[in-house]
């Protein structure tokens, strides 16, 4: 144990803050005896098998897995609403809404959604940023900047708010659709044909991922930005709590564009939440803060460091998954371009023509990132020859 880590631990002994992940601070010698004994390939796996396990749990959407489990194998026949289930509110009642028995689907949503945040959550705070706090260049996007402590539990107290909202709209439509509710999910693999079922599997990640980058980018147009999204973008060193740190408007926008295979067009629950898992997955990965890479059979998912870049530079690189919607469109960060969060729109500003305030803040930005982040080292580092070139040209 360090003596920055002792210190570190000892600040967080003397208070509770339910606002902040100290425990893991706090118990970090003990975590730290169990954690050295667990050899390194396992060790990654499981840090690995966390990331998923949060990216599955935190927005309830668990839950509606075992309703589409329950359905397909035919138990959700033996549960009925009980006859005091029903809430009458002029003329309405849960049960005309297809919501009996709401209480027994909202109530596992939370506290699982809030105990994985919470729990798997600080393990991957504490894997990385408590644990290997002193070799940041190694692991983090940005390893010569931290969010403050204030930010930290802002962070956390938005993630937490947003995640009730999640919690309780999976849970409504968990129980809607476990109620015979109407959906297009269909449950025999081959009722629609064995193409159809292989082929939502790209459709649905292409609907997924090209829908929230519009509306992504949509949130980034100045008033939206300001009144929702900016609440995002506090986070500019964002970390694995930073996922959910969303006003609830965008995130409740988010979702129901999300969910709609599911009423739309014929839908297997299987490929439908494969999809949306994989995309839960890499949404934690890409606001961990971590220089993760993809692997060799993603040719479409960009880095880690493309996102942080989204939250370093604001208005550029909006796609999550396919990195390819921000080439289409023009959004992609350019070497010969700045961006700063006055600049809308995702094209920046050429170097050009630029303020020279405006082009040192960029280029003391760039020196923030880390070069083992990328691929080919540095790809966005000017030099003082190539800022002269670049304003000869124009």
């Amino acid at each position: 144990m360090t003596k920055k880590r002792d210190t570190i631990r000892i600040q967080n002994e003397s208070f509770y803050d339910p606002m902040a992940v100290t425990w893991t601070e706090k118990y970090d010698k003990e975590i730290s005896a169990v954690w050295n004994h667990v050899p390194e390939r396992i060790a990654k796996f499981l840090a690995t098998v966390a990331v998923f396990v949060l990216g599955v749990s935190i927005n309830g959407d668990w839950i509606a897995v075992c309703v589409h489990l329950a359905r397909q194998f035919g138990f959700y026949q033996n549960i009925h609403a009980s006859s005091n289930s029903s809430i009458s509110w002029t003329g309405l009642s849960l049960e005309s809404l297809k919501l009996n028995n709401l209480w027994s689907f909202w109530w596992p949503s939370c506290v699982i959604s809030y105990g994985m945040y919470f729990i798997i959550g600080g393990f991957i705070q504490w894997y990385y940023y408590v644990r290997q706090r002193e070799t940041p260049e190694e692991w983090k996007c940005q390893p010569q900047k931290w969010l403050t402590p204030e930010l930290e539990k802002n962070e956390i107290f938005w993630g937490s708010t947003t995640l009730f909202m999640n919690a309780t709209i999976s849970s409504i439509l968990s129980c809607y659709i476990y109620n015979g509710g109407y959906s297009s999910v269909y449950y025999n693999f081959s009722e629609f044909g064995w193409l159809w079922f292989f082929l939502q599997f790209p459709i649905i990640f292409l609907y997924q991922d090209y829908s929230t980058y519009w509306l992504h980018r949509i949130y980034h147009w100045p008033f939206l930005y300001k009144n929702f999204h900016k609440l995002h973008h506090r986070y500019k060193q964002p970390t694995a709590f930073s996922v959910t740190a969303i006003h609830p408007v965008e995130s409740l926008h988010i979702q129901l564009f999300l969910s709609a295979p599911l009423f739309l067009i014929p839908c297997h629950w299987l490929p439908f939440y494969c999809v949306t898992f994989y995309a839960y997955y890499h949404g934690i990965i890409d606001h961990s803060g971590v220089s993760f890479k993809s692997y060799w059979w993603q040719p479409w998912q960009p880095d880690a460091i493309f996102h942080d870049n989204h939250h370093q530079y604001f208005h550029v690189n909006f796609a999550f998954n396919i990195s390819y919607w921000d080439k289409l469109h023009g959004t992609y960060r350019r070497k010969d371009r700045i961006y700063n969060e006055e600049l809308f729109y995702g094209t920046g500003k050429s170097v050009d023509t630029a303020s020279s305030n405006e082009l040192k803040t960029d280029l003391e930005e760039r020196m923030l990132e880390n070069p083992l982040a990328y691929r080919a080292e540095m790809p966005y580092k000017l030099t003082k020859k190539e800022i002269k070139r670049l304003k000869k040209s124009n």
